[in-house]
């Protein structure tokens, strides 16, 4: 159905001002074709104007001739079908591709190819154009969204980039794009590949981006993107810190509470596929495997509850929901966020590792469920979180994002309320000591 799309749309043109086809789901085999096919184009129809459907037979064969050619990388691939575009369009033609993939490697596999074939990206829009309730929705967390991307043919005399000048233009080009996709409601990974088109602008435009602190060495693809999706990520979390106004972007907060938010935001304390949360990790400088065994704050699921028998209670007493139960380990491919009650050892010191903001609310949760008051002072103290706006805007968030009547926003709401007061009142000494 694609190749059939692809065939029309080029029956419909019929110039070399414009080639348009989606990327979304193609394999191996659809790349050799798709080559093929744009090179032989001119050959692709008889005198009478019907279809030759030896030619197309037969570059099918080619095709499958191609693929067996193991030494061919995905990205060179996908690049010589890009060249084929580049050698058929006119100076100002342009390449329109449709791009839906939530694997970073795809988008890097892409634009590599992009810049590898000579193309710039010159403009881009996030279209919605999948429906919420067809099945492969209602069972994952596909994008909703497909990002098209307009490119040209980039100047053969372009020059190549400094990585700080790319990086502070895509900065720029970026901020006022995020502002109207988050207005336009545009959330989860959607939000996060709806911001790679504009920034492509300013890495395409050059053959290659250097590095102006190492001489010698150019900023990759890899880099470019991974300076993309933290820029997105703390975007993100800028707007869940304020309750979505006050700033654009949050610095200095620390990469393990930034996924938490993210992931929080986004599927709060359900079950959520390990796609996007491999892609809210990667945008955090960090990996699921991290995640779920060194920072303990994931856990697969899929298992049941032990102890379950312990859990029920006996006639007279009162309800209490124990949201410390731990969960048997899943072998799904879905993760979800581990109560604070389960992580029970955060928080604590350890030699060469610094404590996560998160980390530190959750052990002070700890000690407050515990009522040990003196020690969530000394707590608070010993890790100057009295005066640390960072840490009182995640108090406010996280209660905002809490259940109301659960037993953690009850936590919140105190420390938030004990750390008011004692600030208070240190403040009122301070003053009297004036």
């Amino acid at each position: 159905m694609q190749l059939l799309l692809i065939l029309r749309t080029m029956i419909l043109l019929g110039t070399r001002s414009l080639w348009t086809f989606s990327m979304s789901g193609c394999g191996v085999h659809y790349m050799a074709f798709l080559q093929k096919l744009i090179l032989s184009f001119k050959n692709l129809y008889l005198p009478n104007g019907i279809m030759n459907k030896t030619m197309v037979n037969s570059l099918m064969i080619q095709a499958d001739l191609e693929v067996t050619n193991k030494n061919l990388k995905p990205t060179m691939r996908m690049a010589r079908v890009f060249q084929a575009c580049y050698k058929s369009l006119n100076p100002d033609g342009r390449l329109v591709l449709v791009f839906a993939h939530k694997h970073p490697d795809a988008w890097e596999t892409l634009v590599s190819a992009l810049i590898r074939a000579g193309f710039v990206v010159d403009g881009s829009w996030p279209i919605q154009t999948e429906m919420g309730n067809r099945t492969r929705a209602l069972s994952s967390a596909a994008l909703a969204s497909s990002v098209w991307l307009v490119c040209k043919k980039r100047p053969e005399n372009a020059r190549p980039g400094w990585d700080n000048l790319v990086l502070e233009e895509m900065q720029k080009n970026i901020i006022q794009s995020l502002r109207n996709f988050w207005d336009a409601g545009i959330r989860g990974p959607d939000f996060v590949w709806a911001a790679t088109g504009p920034a492509l602008e300013a890495y395409s435009k050059h053959p290659i981006v250097r590095k102006a602190n190492e001489p010698g060495k150019t900023m990759s693809v890899t880099e470019f993107l991974r300076h993309v999706r933290r820029m997105v990520a703390d975007f993100v979390v800028g707007r869940v810190l304020t309750q979505n106004g006050g700033t654009d972007t949050v610095s200095g907060l620390d990469d393990v509470t930034t996924y938490y938010l993210l992931h929080r935001y986004n599927f709060g304390m359900e079950s959520a596929p390990i796609g996007p949360c491999i892609l809210y990790a990667v945008s955090c400088n960090l990996s699921d495997g991290l995640l779920l065994s060194k920072y303990d704050l994931l856990v697969r699921t899929g298992g049941q509850s032990k102890d379950a028998d312990e859990d029920v209670v006996e006639e007279g007493e009162d309800a209490i929901v124990d949201e410390g139960v731990e969960e048997l380990e899943g072998t799904s491919s879905t993760v979800k966020l581990k109560a604070w009650s389960q992580r029970k050892y955060v928080g604590l010191e350890m030699a060469g590792m610094s404590t996560p903001l998160i980390d530190k609310v959750h052990r002070l949760m700890h000690l407050w469920r515990a009522g040990d008051v003196i020690k969530v002072d000394e707590y608070l103290d010993m890790h100057a979180l009295g005066y640390n706006t960072l840490f009182g805007q995640l108090l406010q968030a996280l209660i905002e994002l809490a259940a109301a009547g659960s037993e953690e926003r009850a936590r919140l709401e105190n420390i938030s309320n004990h750390v008011a007061d004692r600030s208070g009142i240190q403040s009122n000494r301070l003053s009297w000591i004036d």
